[in-house]
Parts: structure tokens; C-alpha cells; sequence
């Protein structure tokens, strides 16, 4: 059996070490784990997927429509556009910060409302959090990433311990104790 999780979200939103912290704490757990490379217009402000996939043998990270156990989504526009990829019964940890597109930008479209009233009408069992605030408190909006992974490590079965040993070893040193407050306030939140 295999356990699978997206991590959605906006280029330039850190998806890439969410991913990777993610990697590093299921593979410290034995776990056989396949890391997609990020897809998207990272670079850009675009919309950045990123799969995870983990268990006893994993063939590939990809991930189909409803196949998602997790999606951890940065932003809520991110989260209604991947919602569908969550199975029944799957997590959607999101992030209430909201980041328009350049169609809302330029006036050509209007930013979607209600889509956390939308997400819990249609069922889907959401934990939002406001993880700006939250990173804003560790003393980075840049640590959004790391709060969410502290907001959904708390659902996994990996301790905290082993999370904060992954955010020591795999971000520069100069950011280390503002990520582990950022994970501190996600786990809590």
C-alpha cells in the first residue's frame, strides 16, 4: 500500500523544500519514497505541482485525478484547482493566503470567493490555516512552506523530533531556528 500526497501551490512558494524536507523525513522512516520534480511554471508565479508518494515499494510519484491522500495546498485557489485529486476520504491541509493570478491581476478575471465554504460543502475534509500569519510570526511570510509541513506532520506518524531534524539538515543554517518556530506554530495550529 502506498500513500500519496500533492503539494500544490504557487512558483516561488518554497514547494521544492516542502518536498524535499517531506522526502527526507519518510525516507529516515524506511520508507521506499518517490519525489516528483516540480511541474509548473515555478519560476514564473505559476501554478507548481509536486508528488510524493511513499510505502513498502513504490513504482512512481505520479498521482491521478482522486488517488490523493494528502494535498497540502499554499494558497486557496491552488487547493480548488487540485481538490479534485483527492480520494475520497483524503486531507486537504491549506494554506488561507490567497495570491492572484495574473488573469485577476490584469483585470481579465476576478479572484474566486468562498472557496473554503465551497471545499466544506463539497465535502472535503480541510484544515485550513491562516500559515502567513503564522510564518510572519516566526519571522519570515517566506516560511509559509515549513508551517504547513508542521500542519500536516501533525496528522502523520513521523515525531516531531525526527521533522526538526530534517529542517536542521536540510535548510541553510542562517534559517534553521526560524523554520523550526514556523514548524512549532503549523504543528500547533
Amino acid at each position: 500500500m502506498t500513500t500519496s500526497i500533492m503539494i500544490v501551490g504557487v512558483g516561488g512558494q518554497g514547494t521544492l523544500l516542502a518536498s524535499r524536507l517531506m522526502g527526507a523525513a519518510l525516507l529516515s522512516q524506511g520508507w521506499d519514497v518517490k519525489v516528483s520534480e516540480v511541474h509548473g511554471m515555478s519560476q514564473r508565479g505559476g501554478s507548481v505541482v509536486t508528488y510524493v508518494k511513499y510505502g513498502e515499494c513504490v513504482a512512481s510519484p505520479i498521482v491521478d485525478m482522486g488517488e490523493a491522500d494528502v494535498i497540502m495546498a499554499f494558497e486557496q485557489l491552488e487547493a480548488a484547482r487540485w481538490a479534485p485529486y483527492l480520494k475520497p476520504g483524503g486531507k486537504l491541509v491549506m494554506s488561507t493566503q490567497r495570491l492572484d493570478p495574473m488573469p485577476v491581476i490584469t483585470g481579465a478575471a476576478e479572484y474566486p470567493q468562498g472557496i473554503v465554504e465551497k471545499l466544506q460543502a463539497a465535502g472535503v475534509n480541510l484544515q485550513a490555516v491562516d500559515a502567513l500569519s503564522l510564518a510572519e510570526q516566526a519571522g519570515s511570510s517566506k516560511a509559509v512552506n515549513v508551517v504547513l509541513i508542521g500542519a500536516l506532520a501533525k496528522h502523520m506518524e513521523i515525531p516531531a523530533e525526527v521533522w526538526q531534524t530534517c529542517i536542521k539538515e536540510q535548510v541553510k543554517p542562517a534559517f534553521v531556528e526560524m523554520n523550526l518556530k514556523a514548524f512549532a506554530l503549523g504543528y500547533d495550529a
